[in-house]
């Protein structure tokens, strides 16, 4: 008898300690009226939940305002159906984690977590007013870009996690923010299971950065952000992004769908990503960029679907470093894309759109027409549609790249008398090496379909290019190239000739070429300086 109640003793001790471990905040004073702040109540049960072992921190469906909450190890975030969990108007309830401030952060801590299928909402543009209160008033200081632009200070995250080992998001919903919506640096053990992200409420809404973290799993997420949608960083040198998997997420950017980079100082390796859907994206569906020392090596994208896309595939070996060493960009697979390029602005009506026409280098010498506009004082011209592109810099190839089942297509319609480079000065083309990098950096390109420039090792396969309508140049322009295959290469529209120019070229093969015309007149080879 004895050791029965010694055993129902301990089953009661243990299912007590396990309903203390799940601790509804309006149990202990929070305010559900969208306008009490609510840290000091919801930030001291996360600490005493942590000291006891950790649990589940529930808020329940209602408007709870707050300031900075900083997640504590052991502890699960639990956001309910029904609940909004508000960030406060006022710039002074945020605290920085490495000088950055956010609503929800967490430092150095292990198996912390987010879940529910409720809210977090950084109320970014009611932030905003008062961080422009401050700036206009002299309390903060910022130099005199926030007047034109947009201010640094006082800006904040939604999520931020630091040094943290072994974090999960699930089900929740991230909107507004005033800066990047989330962001997980150096963590090591990173799980994000199908979130949305709606956040065009101000600039660089970065829809998910990953920065020098590792083995991170991102599945099954809706991102709809006014920069670039999903991000991979890499801020330390001494530090990278590896053994990352991403699976059927579906993204919208008014900058870029999928981008590594900027920054890549330490570098990126082991990346597996496949069935991305990108749409209504202003930049490029895919965008590698490698400027700034760091390796970029064996990334895997596979089975992308992207329509109303300003680019398609974007990838670049720059030194933007230009007193340090130069990166890598080798070995890269993308197989089974489909882009679809219109003639018409991709995000166009959005809340935060990007530029309305991109600004081509020389623009102050060239002749300004009625249909050329001004956007800040400044004039900015029409330009013909940009090719994917594969870029490298003089010495330093891009190396061993492979695009295979490769379907794009274009709006077309590139006229002469917007802007026409010569094939015998494609060379002319600036090398930007030091720019910050996209797609469109290099001002108006002589191709239509693909450009490619200090390049080695590249093979397409499977890879078809075309335009709806009329352009005047070549599908594809090489130039400083040399072991390139081209296997089953399909351009079906043509207008003029040649359809490919071969520029100081070594080594280029090609393997059932499918173009409307014989392929001698299709091909020229120049060796121009």
């Amino acid at each position: 008898m004895k050791k029965i109640c010694f055993v129902f003793s301990l089953l009661f001790v243990f299912y007590a300690v396990q309903a203390q471990q799940e601790v509804l905040i309006t149990q202990h004073g929070a305010v559900a009226d969208g306008r009490t702040v609510n840290t000091r109540i919801i930030q001291k049960l996360i600490d005493e939940l942590s000291a006891k072992g950790g649990g589940k921190l529930i808020i329940p469906p209602g408007n709870f305002m707050t300031g900075t909450l900083e997640l504590k190890s052991g502890v699960d975030l639990h956001v309910s159906l029904g609940a909004v969990l508000l960030g406060s108007h006022v710039t002074n309830d945020y605290r920085k984690l490495i000088g950055r401030p956010a609503l929800v952060m967490a430092d150095g801590q292990k198996n912390v977590s987010i879940s529910g299928e409720g809210i977090i909402d950084g109320q970014g543009q009611e932030l905003m007013m008062d961080v422009f209160k401050k700036l206009r008033s002299g309390e903060v200081k910022s130099d005199s870009t926030w007047l034109l632009k947009r201010p640094g200070p006082g800006r904040a995250l939604v999520l931020y996690f630091n040094n943290c080992k072994d974090v999960t998001i699930t089900g929740i919903t991230l909107k507004n923010a005033s800066d990047w919506v989330q962001d997980y640096r150096g963590c090591d053990g990173v799980v994000i299971d199908k979130i949305t992200v709606q956040s065009t409420a101000y600039w660089n809404n970065d829809g998910l950065d990953v920065t020098d973290s590792r083995n991170v799993r991102i599945t099954n997420c809706f991102i709809n952000a006014s920069d670039d949608a999903l991000c991979f960083k890499s801020d330390n040198v001494n530090g990278s992004c590896e053994n990352v998997y991403v699976d059927n997420c579906t993204l919208r950017s008014s900058a870029n769908g999928l981008k590594f980079g900027t920054a890549n100082h330490g570098g990126f390796r082991n990346f597996k990503i496949t069935n991305l859907t990108v749409f209504d994206t202003y930049r490029s569906a895919i965008a590698l960029e490698s400027v700034d020392g760091g390796f970029m090596d064996n990334i895997d994208i596979r089975n992308v679907q992207a329509k109303n896309t300003g680019n398609a595939i974007f990838i670049r070996r720059g030194h933007r470093n230009t007193t340090g060493k130069v990166g890598t960009l080798k070995d890269i697979y993308i197989a089974n894309v489909k882009v679809e390029t219109p003639l018409l602005k991709p995000d166009q009506g959005y809340p935060i759109e990007g530029p309305p026409d991109h600004l081509r280098p020389g623009f102050d010498k060239m002749p300004v027409r009625p249909s050329h506009y001004h956007i800040y004082g400044h004039p900015y011209l029409p330009y013909n549609l940009v090719p994917s592109s594969i870029v490298g810099i003089p010495g330093y190839p891009v190396q061993n790249v492979t695009l295979e089942n490769i379907e794009i297509s274009y709006g077309g319609r590139a006229d002469k008398a917007i802007a026409h480079i010569p094939l015998t000065e494609i060379t002319r083309i600036p090398e930007n090496e030091a720019a910050y990098p996209e797609f469109s950096m290099f001002g108006e390109l002589p191709a239509w379909g693909l450009y490619m420039r200090h390049a080695e090792g590249i093979t397409l396969k499977n890879f078809k290019v075309s335009y709806l309508e009329d352009d005047f140049r070549p599908a594809f322009v090489f130039d400083d190239v040399k072991k390139i295959d081209l296997v089953g290469v399909s351009i079906p529209t043509v207008k003029e000739l040649p359809v490919i120019q071969l520029n100081n070229a070594d080594a280029v093969s090609f393997k059932g070429l499918n173009i409307p015309v014989k392929e001698e007149k299709a091909i020229i080879r120049t060796n121009y300086k």
